[in-house]
């Protein structure tokens, strides 16, 4: 189902290109003067290709759409921040869960005030002897 969707959409896509790029210029362009002898005119072809443009953006937009809610389903969101133990393991049902990155029931605040152990304490400045 869903390559047929994103084969339609390509096909659209390719379809889409072309047909923008078949519509006249209106600013100007190279060519300051079109000759009349063709077997479509440009009023004539402005309808149809406005229109082709137009149909075909409408599928563009439906099938960007599909292929978006289709993308929906197969995600399965995870939490980002550890609430439980290890990976896998859910939380306990009853009392307050732990603190992400928790050692002993203290939170990171906690550990962050205590201080890391043997680590300096500012900037080491040299000293001269």
């Amino acid at each position: 189902m869903l390559t047929v969707i994103i084969v339609i959409h390509l096909m659209l896509v390719l379809a889409m290109i072309g047909v923008v790029l078949l519509q006249k210029s209106e600013g100007g362009g190279l060519v300051s003067g079109g000759s009349n002898s063709g077997f479509l005119t440009s009023r004539g072809t402005a309808n149809v290709l406005s229109r082709t443009t137009a149909m075909l953006a409408a599928g563009f937009f439906v099938t960007s759409l599909l292929l978006s809610w289709l993308a929906g389903f197969e995600r399965h969101p995870a939490a980002i921040i550890n609430t439980g133990g290890a990976p896998g393991q859910e939380a306990p049902a009853n009392g307050p869960p732990t603190p992400p990155l928790s050692q002993g029931g203290a939170g990171v605040l906690n550990q962050l005030q205590k201080g890391i152990p043997n680590a300096p304490s500012g900037p080491q400045v040299p000293q001269s002897h």
